[in-house]
């Protein structure tokens, strides 16, 4: 490549990466108070374009005196809408393996929810996507989109709810969708006193790396089912830390590791124990 098409070709990544930071502002703020101001930001950095373009003097003097103002007010105008762009670029799948910590707000909203459940003795089917994308199962039930949190959990699962039957998917700290329909596992060695729940978080989680809480109506017990297996009878402290050694575990990791179906009931060797 001769030194000319070097210099075109910086110069269009230039033009296209700009293009792009303008494309995703303007996306943040439509629909927002920010929306005019945004217009009207774009129209001055036009006018001082225009003024360099045509050697207005006047205009590009004040154009080039107030470009530090202007910077400090750009970022205090859109302070919400910026935070909420480096929000969304940490979430993406790359930088989440550098920011697993951020789930565990999340993690303890999820006990907190589950413990409360058991204590009342209201069946619950939690799921916590992962790596895997859970469309599939997110479409059989009602979306939702709304922000994890305890209270929003427990009231999913208050007899009372209309959505209280089926499960509860989670992505990061959105909880996606309730009463959607799980695959049930087709292990002929599951206990036989293992109800649907319980099958149901045993079969999603042999099809996929995510992480099945199960709270249990007749015996208010917690479980969690996890690449085939089923930890039963879990408390407070001991879900808090199988979810947190979950969400650690990294994509490279879990590969190398297959999925094994449940081949006994865990719960009777804790019970011996």
């Amino acid at each position: 490549m001769t030194p000319v098409h070097g210099l075109w070709a910086l110069d269009l990544l230039d033009i296209l990466l700009v293009s792009v930071l303008f494309y995703r502002l303007l996306i943040l703020v439509k629909g927002t108070r920010s929306a005019q101001m945004y217009v009207g930001l774009l129209l001055i950095v036009l006018i001082g374009f225009a003024a360099r373009t045509f050697d207005l003097i006047a205009i590009k003097w004040i154009v080039d005196s107030l470009k530090t103002v202007w910077l400090i007010a750009f970022v205090i105008l859109f302070q919400p809408e910026l935070r909420h762009a480096l929000a969304q670029f940490g979430r993406t799948r790359y930088f989440r393996s550098f920011l697993r910590g951020e789930s565990y707000g999340v993690l303890g909203e999820v006990v907190r929810a589950a413990e409360t459940l058991a204590q009342r003795s209201h069946g619950a089917l939690i799921v916590l996507e992962r790596n895997v994308g859970l469309r599939n199962f997110v479409e059989t039930g009602t979306r939702l989109d709304a922000k994890v949190s305890a209270e929003l959990l427990v009231t999913l699962f208050s007899p009372g709810s209309p959505l209280h039957d089926g499960a509860v998917i989670l992505r990061e700290e959105t909880v996606i969708a309730a009463s959607c329909i799980l695959p049930l596992s087709a292990n002929p060695r599951i206990a036989v006193e293992l109800g649907t729940r319980h099958r149901a978080a045993l079969g999603l989680s042999e099809e996929t790396d995510a992480a099945v809480i199960v709270v249990s109506e007749e015996g208010a017990g917690i479980s969690v089912a996890f690449r085939g297996q089923l930890k039963r009878y879990l408390n407070e402290g001991e879900l808090r830390s199988e979810l947190s050694r979950i969400f650690r575990i990294r994509p490279e990791e879990e590969a190398a590791e297959p999925v094994r179906p449940q081949a006994h009931d865990e719960s009777a060797e804790k019970a011996a124990g």
